[in-house]
């Protein structure tokens, strides 16, 4: 992007069992003119890892977070939402291998999320088709 406009910044919260998935759904994201931004991948080695996942999370437009049965188990997925929650950024819940029905009923999962619409992971070009118009009205905004 040569451009200096400002593009549309994704955080793509999910559980290291899922980093294989999370990377396809990056370069996805990116290819439709957003900035993706993974953990494990954009920070560096021997980094502050919270301090840049924090900082990520202060500038994300919005939170797509890939809920699997590890991610369940993962503080960091949890955090991540709620933090996403308190800036009031848009939440995507994308599910791959926990069918909706099991999601409401985790007594852990936050109730403001139990509420939204979720997409499966085979559903997520819905997503991918809204999240390019959006990368490029932001870049019009900013440009």
């Amino acid at each position: 992007m040569g451009s200096t406009a400002k593009s549309r910044l994704v955080f793509i919260s999910h559980s290291g069992e899922d980093t294989w998935v999370a990377r396809q759904i990056a370069r996805e994201v990116q290819s439709r003119g957003a900035t993706p931004f993974l953990d494990e991948a954009d920070t560096e080695i021997g980094a502050e890892f919270e301090e840049e996942i924090l900082a990520f999370l202060q500038k994300a437009d919005e939170l797509l977070v890939l809920i699997t049965p590890w991610a369940f188990e993962r503080p960091y997925v949890w955090a991540e939402i709620g933090a996403a929650w308190l800036r009031r950024i848009p939440i995507v819940v994308v599910l791959y291998g926990v069918a909706v029905h099991d999601f409401q009923a985790r007594p852990n999962a936050p109730v403001f999320l139990k509420k939204r619409d979720m997409i499966r992971l085979n559903d997520i070009d819905r997503y991918l088709d809204q999240i390019g118009p959006r990368a490029l009205a932001e870049e019009g905004d900013n440009g």
